[in-house]
């Protein structure tokens, strides 16, 4: 049954990806709350100064969520706190580059440009202090210690990635991640699993990435990432052009729409409600308008 759903799924995937290319252009450029539409980059010019203002956009929003949720802003000083804290950071040493790393969310080609930006000899930076681990072998940034941290904190570029959270459950199962035998099976099991026990691969991304306590630089949304990581890379100084055009979450992202309102139909009203429930700080804390949870919370800004 489990092999039968996703087979089914997976024709689905394939005949709206072909549509998406079709519908794509059709697409509005600008979102609800000044936000840019992710579906809308083809045959949309991002262009530098409205970069700048969503990203303006989203931080506000950002800043605004923490004031309310009183989440930990205090820097962890023992190495269990900065274990469990800081898990999913990660840290380019040579890039000067600190980013979150959460699955389904373009991370894989992410990862890739790094690795071959790394490769580059031409690719110099400023060294603002005599770091002596700089370039060392480490990326998680809990590896690093208190004084380390802090520095790299306060001088790399920070990058977050967000994607709607029930669009990362989809993929999630696609991906056969789960061992569930249907996407309503696979949904509880998150549920009953709780934040505290959640998977990286679905956990809320205000606790797997902390941004109420790492102050990001930048907010980048799935389905838009060619675009918006272009303009992030000039600013930081990195010759990445022609690396970009590897990042397909644009052709997906349409599919992925039309998707989650299939699977969607799949819950119960209850099951609804908890994911709603479950994911209630990231609904807050970034902008997903079209996201289906999101109408299914009384105060979405709320935590």
């Amino acid at each position: 049954m489990r092999f039968l759903q996703r087979l089914v799924i997976s024709a689905a995937l394939g005949i709206a990806t072909f549509l998406s290319w079709r519908l794509l252009l059709q697409s509005p450029a600008a979102g609800q709350g000044g936000d840019l539409a992710p579906e809308a980059e083809e045959g949309f010019t991002l262009t530098l100064d409205t970069f700048l203002h969503v990203q303006q956009l989203r931080k506000k929003r950002l800043r605004a969520f923490c004031s309310r949720s009183g989440k930990v802003t205090r820097m962890p000083r023992s190495r269990e706190e900065k274990a469990y804290l800081l898990s999913s950071l990660r840290v380019s040493t040579k890039l000067d580059l600190l980013y979150c790393q959460v699955p389904s969310t373009g991370m894989e080609e992410w990862q890739q440009l790094l690795e071959k930006l790394e490769e580059e000899e031409n690719v110099t930076l400023p060294v603002p202090l005599p770091y002596p681990w700089r370039h060392g072998p480490k990326t998680q940034l809990s590896q690093f210690n208190l004084t380390e941290i802090e520095a790299m904190l306060g001088s790399y570029t920070k990058v977050l990635f967000v994607r709607d959270p029930f669009q990362r459950l989809i993929s999630t199962f696609m991906q056969g991640l789960g061992t569930n035998p249907s996407f309503s099976s696979f949904v509880q099991d998150v549920l009953d699993s709780g934040q505290k026990k959640a998977g990286a691969a679905w956990k809320p991304l205000v606790s797997l990435c902390r941004p109420c306590l790492v102050q990001y630089d930048y907010v980048v949304v799935f389905g838009f990432l060619r675009q918006e990581l272009a303009h992030l890379l000039r600013r930081a100084g990195l010759p990445a052009d022609s690396l970009l055009s590897k990042f397909t979450d644009t052709q997906v992202q349409w599919t992925y729409s039309w998707l989650s309102e299939q699977m969607f139909s799949e819950l119960s009203l209850q099951q609804k409600q908890q994911l709603s429930h479950f994911y209630r700080g990231d609904l807050a804390a970034f902008p997903f308008p079209s996201s289906f949870l999101s109408d299914l919370l009384s105060t979405p800004e709320t935590w």
